[in-house]
Order: C-alpha cells, then sequence, then structure tokens
C-alpha cells in the first residue's frame, strides 16, 4: 500500500529535515508515528502516513467528533458547549474581517455543518465541502445544507467567494500547495481566506511534547507555527493581515493531553495547564494553543 512522505518542504522547499518528535495516535490505532522538521524554516510534518486514499480508516471512530457529532463523555460535552458560543464569535470574527454582514463564504472541510448553518441564518450565501459521505449526510438532514465532496473545490468558478474558512481542516490536506493556490483563485480580489490550525509553538506543545493532543497524528499531516504559516501564505499570494487566538482551545487540548498521558487527577491538571497556557496567550496571541490567521490578497 503506497505511503505519503514529501521530500520537499511545502513552505520553503527545502529538501533537508532533521528528527522531531515520535507521536503515538492516541485516538485510533496506538501505532506510532514521526514527526520530521524542516532544517530551513522549521515546518513540521508527520512521515509515513497513508495517502488520502487510504487514509479512511483512522478517521473511523465515533468519537471523532467533527464528523460524528457525538457528545459520549465529558470532554466532547464540554467540546459541544464551547462551539455553541464560538460559532458567534466566528462569524463575528468574519464579518469584522471583511466588513460585510451577507456575502459567499466558502467553508472548507465543513464536517457536520453546524459553522455553515450559522452563516446560512444569518443571511450568509454558503458553500461547504467535506471528504466524510457521514458528516455531509447529517448536515443534509439537519440543516438542509448541501455539502459538495472535498474534489469538487478545484471545480468551482474563479473570484467566487468573499471568505474561505477552514476551521482546523488545513492540517489534514494532503495537497497543500494545490488547495493554497485554489483558494487564490477562488476568492475575489478583497476577500479574505481564514484559516485556524494548532500552533505546535504554544506553550501547552512544548509543556505535552510527545503527548499532546493537537499533534494528533496521523490525521495531522501538517504542523504550524505563525512564522511557516505567514510563509505558506505569502507563497501563494497571501499577507497576513491579523491572528486571533481560539482561547478555549488551550484548555480542551490540555485536557486531551492529560488524558493520553494516564494522568491522576487528568481533570483538574488539563484545567490548571490549560489557565496557564490560556493565560500567556493573553500576552502573546502567538503562543496560544490554536491560532486563526486571516489572509488577504496580496
Amino acid at each position: 500500500m503506497p505511503k505519503f512522505n514529501v521530500q520537499y518542504c511545502p513552505v520553503c522547499d527545502g529538501n533537508s529535515f532533521a528528527p522531531f518528535l515520535i507521536c503515538t495516535d492516541f485516538f485510533v490505532s496506538g501505532e506510532k508515528f514521526s514527526i520530521k522538521q524542516c532544517s530551513s524554516c522549521g515546518f513540521k510534518i508527520t512521515e509515513n502516513i497513508e495517502d488520502e486514499e487510504n487514509i479512511g480508516r483512522y478517521y473511523q471512530s465515533e468519537e471523532y467528533i467533527s464528523h460524528s457529532n457525538t457528545a459520549k463523555g465529558l470532554i466532547n460535552s464540554v467540546y459541544h458547549a464551547v462551539r455553541k458560543y464560538m460559532l458567534g464569535r466566528k462569524r463575528r470574527l468574519i464579518e469584522k474581517a471583511t466588513s460585510l454582514k451577507s456575502g459567499q463564504i466558502l467553508d472548507v472541510g465543513t464536517g457536520t455543518g453546524f459553522f455553515l448553518n450559522e452563516m446560512k441564518e444569518k443571511g450568509w450565501q454558503v458553500t461547504g465541502t467535506e471528504k466524510s459521505s457521514d458528516a455531509r449526510d447529517f448536515a443534509k438532514k439537519e440543516f438542509n445544507l448541501e455539502n459538495l465532496p472535498s474534489e469538487n473545490l478545484f471545480t468551482l468558478k474563479d473570484k467566487s467567494f468573499d471568505v474561505i474558512t477552514l476551521w482546523h481542516v488545513l492540517e489534514h490536506i494532503h495537497l497543500i500547495n494545490k488547495n493554497m493556490e485554489t483558494f487564490h483563485r477562488l476568492l475575489k480580489e478583497k476577500g479574505k481566506l481564514i484559516i485556524a490550525v494548532p500552533n505546535h509553538d504554544s506553550t501547552d506543545a512544548k509543556h505535552y511534547k510527545e503527548f499532546w493532543a493537537a499533534y494528533d497524528v496521523p490525521r495531522h499531516i501538517w504542523h504550524f507555527a505563525p512564522k511557516q504559516m505567514k510563509r505558506l501564505g505569502e507563497k501563494h499570494g497571501f499577507k497576513l493581515a491579523s491572528l486571533h487566538t481560539m482561547p478555549f482551545d488551550s484548555f480542551y487540548v490540555s485536557l486531551l493531553s492529560e488524558k493520553y498521558k494516564k494522568s491522576k487527577l487528568a481533570l483538574i491538571k488539563g484545567i490548571y495547564f490549560g489557565k496557564i497556557s490560556w493565560l500567556k496567550s493573553l500576552v502573546n496571541p502567538a503562543k496560544c494553543s490554536s491560532v486563526i490567521y486571516i489572509f488577504e490578497k496580496s
């Protein structure tokens, strides 16, 4: 079975790498995966994973919340409560970034459709792409959203959208440069590209190391920090306009990381360290567990 390995860094095109970490897939398989880092720009990449056609088995868990919408367990229950608040926060961020109260929005990797439904209810014209047929079916049944298979992204018309969003999706996409090129093509001249990804330079990532839940190998292929994200955007004709925190991720990721460590008093420890990480991100957003990047066409 073919494996997916990159010989050139997708951010800087460097071809020299060094070992970084060996992480365990705590979520599905229990397998171990190596993460390497680019010797030139520091970008981090999971090695020896399945190609796009075969990686689906690593998502086959009813606890994979973006596809199944499960509320099983305390952490997922907390996720649901936080999501309800964050939907409004994301919408307001988009309205501020675009100076629009309505327009054309494309959400890539839209999952079960909660975010697109929020935008639709507030008057936006919505388009979504999603790889999981189960997630697309849920969005159709629950919200009457006709989300497209992921490959349909490349058939959409040029300059169709005021804003394109990816909420914790870019780290999963095998063909990262092809997708970034397509986003530039699909956006209108004053369009905005909004990307949220985990931040391996965060306080909690440095604390938990190989147990940091947001490495999430092998589902997360790429591991970003602000410097590399800025450079990737510039490579594809985008200017980084601003970055913002996802404050609850510090708690969510810390709770999961303590669970993976099989810590005693995991709930208390997760909340405690999540709070430390969150407080530090108030001073420096680039240290947040997850960062939202707002790009504009340059």
